[in-house]
């Protein structure tokens, strides 16, 4: 009996575990920031980081995560694209370069920042 109730147990778990990792993925990206750019009070410098964002749009809060650790959170703007994009950091130039857009490649999402989120 207690290895039917375990059996039953397992493969409920084993059936959800998919679904709670496409969820999970659905709202981080990883890019690759060439430049030193300002994102709200803190300045990033070049490399690699995750970039998490906590709801579904239009308004969110984005992470920026290095190593396991959060080292900026921001607002921004979730917009669909029609069309497939490149992988593009874009930054405004004026003074120390600060992060506007975040284009994520092969998908249709972008994140976008306004100055007020700086």
């Amino acid at each position: 009996m207690k290895s039917l109730k375990f059996l039953a147990l397992l493969s409920i778990f084993a059936m959800l575990s998919p679904f709670g990792a496409f969820a999970r993925d659905k709202n981080q990206h990883s890019v690759h920031i060439f430049d030193s750019v300002q994102v709200g009070s803190t300045q990033l410098k070049p490399g690699n980081y995750k970039v998490e964002w906590q709801g579904t749009g239009p308004a969110v809060q984005v992470n920026f995560m290095q190593f396991g650790k959060t080292l900026a959170t921001v607002p921004a703007t979730l917009k669909s694209n029609n069309e497939l994009t490149h992988d593009e950091v874009v930054t405004d130039s004026t003074g120390s370069k600060a992060l506007r857009e975040i284009d994520f490649a092969h998908q249709k999402e972008t994140l976008t920042f306004t100055q007020g989120g700086m």
